[in-house]
């Protein structure tokens, strides 16, 4: 009985500070999403240098995201997670103070690095304290789904901060003009979201150090990292061709990055044309984005009810994307017409796309991380975010040459919904402990 409390005690420590993890982790982000291209923009940067940079910000995160989740694997989650919040908060300094393109392109590739080195390692933690005080049957998915959930709430929340702190400047007697006097123009009101990020970065650092344990494991030398980092990297891209079900979830994710892109990349201008203004259509496409991330996180909550009314986690990423698959057919029927009514189906649609992905994700997850060994699992991660982030940039470069209308939603809609299709058959696959599928590390 004594043994059974302190399991159930050290899973709910885990889970409380995984959630308090996301949280810190993804606030900056969100504070400097809302203000970042008009900062640039106030700094002399063109729309192509401004698209530029965040080309680098994404290629940096592509070219770094398997070697860094080797280095977590290989190293552990406690330094990796500590270096990545460093050098976030001062990729962050650099963006908020930056003036010319070659400053602000250091700052990118800083802000990809970090960005490249917390993927998956957060929540590669979580797993690895949960198994090591419960073993690998200990139930995840309402602790992952808290996480999901603490993510969508800290980006909308950071929205919402990030939107108000200039426009907050600005309401008294020249407070904003003040600022930017007293520190010779390095700083303006739509730096401050951005340099809040950075003082954030710290207090994530100090809760890295000061509440994350890990579980005992080698201790990592040169030579282990060294080598140990390819061979973690190789074993996560073959994992894919050795299991069915691994392979069904980096399909699955694949396919939720096309949604996401032809959101991203289609909504905004959607909005600028129904209000008949840039300046207000971004304001409306702010409002979107964050009821967006509150119904990721409202999907991410019931992820766990979700897979109890299916019959399992399969079915519940099923019912999720067909969900968002249903979202994207909602938003092409509505995209020639800008009614009233039309205009309110194609909201329900953004929303439901994204409470289905939200849905989805934890319970994707949670069947990954019963495939994968704990010497692979950041990798593993890693490797279904490149396929997320590929996959998105693939359907950005298609959507660009069609005509707007219909069609691209349409068309994303058709792959999310055959990505839904992939979970029609069940696994009857082992899991971890059961048979030879696993990752190893060195």
């Amino acid at each position: 009985m004594t043994r059974l409390m302190t399991e159930s005690s050290g899973i709910r420590t885990a889970r409380r500070r995984y959630v308090v993890l996301c949280a810190l982790l993804w606030l900056p982000p969100g504070l400097g999403m809302a203000t970042m291209v008009l900062l640039f923009g106030e700094r002399g940067m063109s729309l192509a240098t401004i698209a530029g940079l965040f080309a680098v910000h994404s290629l940096t995160v592509a070219v770094l995201e398997l070697p860094t989740g080797g280095l977590s694997d290989v190293l552990g989650r406690r330094p990796v997670l500590a270096v990545a919040g460093a050098l976030g908060g001062v990729a962050f300094v650099m963006t908020g103070l930056g003036t010319t393109a070659w400053s602000l392109t250091a700052g990118m590739v800083l802000m990809g690095a970090a960005r490249a080195l917390a993927s998956g390692t957060a929540e590669a933690w979580y797993v690895d304290t949960v198994h090591s005080c419960s073993g690998p049957g200990a139930e995840l998915r309402t602790g992952l789904a808290r996480g999901g959930s603490a993510t969508s709430a800290a980006l909308a929340a950071g929205l919402l901060l990030g939107g108000a702190l200039p426009w907050l400047l600005g309401l008294g007697p020249e407070a904003g003009a003040r600022l930017s006097e007293t520190t010779s123009g390095a700083v303006l009101p739509l730096s401050v979201p951005l340099l809040l990020g950075a003082v954030l970065r710290i207090v994530f650092v100090a809760y890295v150090l000061v509440a994350l344990r890990e579980p005992s494991r080698p201790p990592a030398t040169r030579r282990s990292v060294l080598g140990g980092v390819p061979v973690t990297v190789l074993d996560g891209l073959r994992l894919g061709g050795r299991d069915a079900l691994v392979r069904r979830i980096l399909l699955a994710s694949a396919a939720a990055g096309s949604a996401v892109a032809v959101v991203e990349l289609l909504v905004p201008s959607r909005t600028a044309a129904l209000t008949g203004a840039t300046g207000s259509g971004a304001m409306v496409y702010a409002v979107l984005a964050c009821a967006c991330f509150v119904c990721s996180g409202v999907g991410s909550h019931l992820a766990p009810l979700t897979a109890r009314v299916a019959g399992g986690g399969e079915r519940a990423v099923l019912v999720g994307l067909a969900a968002g698959a249903g979202g994207l057919l909602l938003l092409g029927v509505t995209a020639s017409s800008v009614h009233p009514s039309a205009t309110a189906v194609a909201v329900a649609g953004l929303g439901l796309v994204y409470l289905g992905l939200g849905a989805a994700g934890p319970n994707e997850n949670e069947l990954l991380h019963r495939r994968v060994a704990g010497a692979g699992r950041a990798t593993a991660l890693s490797v279904q975010s490149l396929a997320q982030q590929l996959a998105g940039a693939l359907t950005g470069l298609a959507v660009g040459v069609l005509r707007p209308g219909p069609l691209p939603w349409l068309l994303t809609g058709a792959v999310l919904l055959s990505g839904a299709l992939l979970w029609l058959r069940r696994s009857d696959a082992p899991r971890i402990g059961e048979g030879p599928v696993r990752v190893t590390g060195v």
